[in-house]
C-alpha cells in the first residue's frame, strides 16, 4: 500500500469517527431536549395550579421582587460566566411563558379587566361636528370629506392642538389629525398630543398626496423666488426644490395655508406646494406638476373623539406604553403580541419629557377588543408596563 493510499485511508476513518461523534453527541442533546420538554410539561402544570389561586385570591400574576429573588438564586448555581448568562435568560423566558399561561387562564375563567371601550355597531358621522387643522383646500379637509362626506357640520382651527382641545372639550364631535406621510415619516407632534390629551381613535382615512406648485394667476416660475408649505410639504418635493436652489423654501402651518398666503399677498413671486384642489379654491394657477419625489405619497389620518368607540368590525388596535428602564423589557412587552398571535403593524418610539433617554413607545396590531387574544396580549401588556394606554380600536 502506497503511502498515499495510507494517508487517504487515515483520513476516512478519522471522519469516520467524527461523524459517529457528532451522531452521539445529537443523540445525547435529543435525549436531554425530550426530559427538557417533559420538566417544562411539569412546571407550566404548577404554573396552572397558582394561576387557580390567584384567580380566586385576586392575587396579581407579575411578582417582580420575586422572580428577581428567584433568578438571582438560579444563577448561582450555574457555572461559568457564559452559564449563569444563560441560565437568567433561559428562566427570564420560562417565567415570562409562565405569566403568559396565567393571562390566558385568568381570561378564560372570566377575570375581566374593566373596559373603557363600548362596542357599537357603526359611528355616527352624519350630522356631527367635525374640526380639522388648517383651511379649506388642506388635505386634512380632503380626509375630513373622504371620510365623513358632506352631511356634517365642519370648521377649522390653526393648530392641531387647538383642533385637539376642540374634541377634548366637546366643541366637536370629532377631530381629524394627520399622523404618517409615506415618504417623510410620522407626524411627530400628533404622537406626543395624544399622550396628552385623553382622546381616542375611532378611525382612519389615507389620502394621496398630489403636490402642485401654485403661483398667482399672473405669474410663472421665472417669476418665483419663496416657496411656502408645510414642512413635510418642503420635504415630500425636496427634489424638486433641489432644480431651483435661488428660491427660498418657507415653512407656514400648512399647505393650504400656503396657497391662501399666495392668494392674499397676490406676489407673483411667491408659490406655493400645496394640493390642486387648494389652488382651485384660491383661485391659484398651477405653475408645475408631478414635484413630489414618490408618485406613492400618502398620507394616513386618524379620526379622535372624546368618547371611547370601537365598531363591532373593528380590525385595528393602537396603543402606547412606557417601560421600566432595565434591559429586555421592550422584547418582554412585544413578546405578548407576538405570543398571542396578533399582527403588529407599526412600531414608534417618542422620547419621555423629563426622563433622559427614556421612551414612550406606540405600537399598532391587528384585532378587536372583544378577542381574547388581544384580551390576554393587554393584560400582560398592563400588567408589565410602566404605564399602558389604548388608543383606540377601529
Amino acid at each position: 500500500m502506497t503511502e498515499m493510499m495510507k494517508k487517504t485511508e487515515m483520513t476516512e476513518k478519522t471522519e469516520t469517527s467524527k461523524i459517529t461523534d457528532l451522531l452521539e453527541c445529537r443523540k445525547e442533546i435529543d435525549e436531554i431536549d425530550g426530559e427538557i420538554i417533559r420538566l417544562f410539561e411539569k412546571r407550566m402544570k404548577v404554573c396552572e395550579d397558582v394561576a387557580e389561586f390567584k384567580i380566586h385570591t385576586g392575587k396579581k400574576v407579575l411578582d417582580p421582587e420575586r422572580e428577581r429573588a428567584k433568578i438571582a438564586a438560579l444563577k448561582e448555581k450555574a457555572h461559568g460566566e457564559f452559564n449563569t448568562l444563560g441560565a437568567q435568560e433561559l428562566f427570564q423566558q420560562i417565567m415570562a411563558i409562565s405569566r403568559k399561561r396565567q393571562y390566558q387562564l385568568l381570561t378564560a375563567n372570566g377575570v375581566e379587566d374593566e373596559e373603557d371601550y363600548e362596542m357599537i355597531d357603526k359611528l355616527p358621522l352624519t350630522n356631527v361636528n367635525v374640526v380639522f387643522q388648517g383651511v379649506e383646500g388642506a388635505y386634512s379637509y380632503a380626509a375630513m370629506r373622504a371620510y365623513f362626506g358632506e352631511d356634517i357640520h365642519s370648521y377649522h382651527v390653526k393648530t392641531w392642538r387647538d383642533a385637539m382641545e376642540e374634541a377634548a372639550s366637546g366643541q366637536a364631535d370629532y377631530a381629524v389629525l394627520p399622523i404618517e406621510n409615506s415618504t417623510a415619516g410620522i407626524v411627530a407632534d400628533i404622537y406626543d398630543l395624544l399622550t396628552e390629551y385623553h382622546l381616542h381613535i375611532v378611525g382612519e382615512q389615507i389620502i394621496r398626496v398630489e403636490h402642485v406648485l401654485l403661483g398667482m394667476p399672473q405669474a410663472c416660475l421665472e417669476d418665483i423666488t419663496r416657496v411656502y408649505s408645510h414642512p413635510q410639504g418642503l420635504a415630500q418635493c425636496s427634489k424638486y426644490l433641489e432644480e431651483h436652489p435661488s428660491w427660498k423654501a418657507v415653512e407656514v402651518e400648512n399647505t393650504a395655508g400656503a396657497a391662501k398666503k399666495v392668494c392674499e399677498d397676490k406676489d407673483i413671486t411667491q408659490a406655493a406646494i400645496a394640493s390642486r384642489q387648494a389652488g382651485e379654491f384660491f383661485g391659484l394657477k398651477v405653475l408645475a406638476e408631478n414635484i413630489c419625489r414618490s408618485e406613492q405619497n400618502a398620507t394616513r389620518f386618524i379620526i379622535v373623539s372624546r368618547k371611547p368607540l370601537y365598531e363591532r368590525n373593528a380590525r385595528k388596535i393602537s396603543i402606547c406604553f412606557e417601560l421600566p428602564h432595565e434591559s429586555g423589557t421592550l422584547y418582554n412587552m412585544l413578546s405578548h403580541i407576538i405570543y398571542n398571535g396578533l399582527n403588529m403593524t407599526k412600531i414608534e418610539s417618542r422620547p419621555i419629557v423629563g426622563k433622559t433617554w427614556e421612551y414612550r413607545f406606540f405600537v399598532d396590531f391587528e384585532g378587536n377588543l372583544k378577542d381574547s387574544a388581544v384580551k390576554n396580549a393587554l393584560r400582560g401588556l398592563e400588567a408589565e408596563a410602566n404605564l399602558l394606554r389604548v388608543l383606540g380600536n377601529y
